[in-house]
């Protein structure tokens, strides 16, 4: 960041607090982009992922010099969305913002609509009349696939499994509505499952990845799951990010899957992370019906044909390195948290996995419970 060096485009991000809204906004500004962000506001900040990037804070402020810096807005309220565009009036908007977590869209469905359909209209409904010449990027999602057996692409038929999936679906049709009937250039990423260290807890994934290394470090026993038979095509997000800007980069709006081109079970998510420390899943494993939903999406498998033939890009991280890695880093975080070790950059993660695989002998042994090799 340090040798950052404009390059005459600004860039509006929702959600930037998130996951994505984080490595896309470290990537914009690896790229010379002037970052802009919004966020909530909260009684307890949720921006622990990009608190990094305040570094600019004291040498620019908020000006339109600064390389980065956050705005108070929300999806829910379309004054203070059109006065930031028109203030910003940004050349890319990223629209990651959301409630994103499936199994909560049952409980919450009328937020859920609020934020994942009538947040991007609002915000394209503000591109309209302000007249803007953005580029509008709307984070689409392969729930919206629901039912369709796999492989899914861009012209699979959509049939949605939960208010999450159907939010997301009204979403991507009104900003294909807008592009067509408005004009406007706006571009859809149906992006499937992309996960991370940097991923939200109460997501499976990062679930059992957390679980196990509090597991190692003694603070928890069991984890809880429900449907461990859902297959899903998981890749790494920081990698989908560039997926992102790469279908923004494209000279004709349109809409773009971006995926792995392999599904997993959540077994075998289970099974991976496990074997990592030479452990059974089934040791350490509870099935509770709560944690199913109402509808299942059994089979995600994402075609990305497409995104390869026209924007000459693809994915790399597949399914064992993305569990290798989320482990290792929730592994080092729980060790360093109960002062078991002092975490060290130079030490290469097979340093770490032979630490966990020792924890995990002695578990064994206290629990009287083999390991597996």
């Amino acid at each position: 960041m340090e040798n950052w060096h404009w390059n005459g485009k600004v860039a509006l991000i929702t959600g930037i607090g998130g996951q994505d809204g984080s490595y896309l906004a470290e990537f914009l500004l690896s790229k010379g982009y002037k970052v802009r962000g919004i966020v909530r506001r909260a009684s307890f900040p949720n921006t622990k992922r990009i608190d990094h990037l305040d570094i600019y804070d004291d040498k620019y402020g908020k000006t339109d010099e600064s390389p980065f810096y956050l705005l108070y807005a929300d999806l829910s309220d379309g004054i203070s969305l059109k006065n930031i565009l028109n203030k910003i009036r940004p050349d890319e908007i990223y629209n990651l913002g959301a409630q994103s977590h499936v199994g909560i869209s049952f409980q919450c469905p009328e937020s859920t609509i609020n934020y994942n359909t009538l947040g991007p209209l609002r915000i394209l409904e503000s591109i309209k009349d302000l007249k803007l010449d953005a580029k509008y990027y709307q984070a689409s999602s392969s729930e919206m696939f629901g039912k369709s057996p796999p492989p899914q692409n861009e012209e699979t038929r959509m049939i949605p499994q939960s208010p999450y999936g159907v939010s997301k679906l009204a979403a991507f049709h009104l900003t294909r509505l807008y592009r067509e009937a408005y004009g406007l250039k706006t571009y859809n990423g149906i992006l499937f499952n992309h996960e991370s260290p940097r991923r939200g807890l109460n997501f499976v994934t990062k679930k059992i990845t957390a679980s196990i290394a509090s597991i190692l470090v003694g603070t928890k026993d069991k984890i809880t799951l429900g449907n461990l038979d859902a297959k899903r095509d998981w890749g790494f997000a920081k990698e989908y990010v560039e997926g992102m800007w790469h279908i923004m980069q494209h000279e004709t709006p349109d809409d773009f899957v971006i995926a792995t081109k392999e599904t997993h079970t959540v077994r075998e998510f289970l099974e991976e992370a496990f074997n990592l420390f030479d452990l059974n899943w089934k040791d350490f494993v509870k099935i509770d019906d709560k944690f199913k939903r109402p509808a299942e999406v059994p089979a995600l498998l994402g075609d990305g044909e497409k995104t390869l033939r026209l924007l000459n890009w693809e994915p790399k991280t597949k399914f064992k390195a993305l569990v290798r890695m989320m482990i290792i880093e929730d592994l080092k975080e729980k060790l360093n948290e109960k002062g078991l070790v002092n975490i060290n950059d130079n030490n290469s993660d097979e340093y770490y996995i032979n630490i966990g695989k020792e924890i995990a002998r002695k578990i064994c042994e206290k629990r009287n419970i083999t390991q597996k090799f």
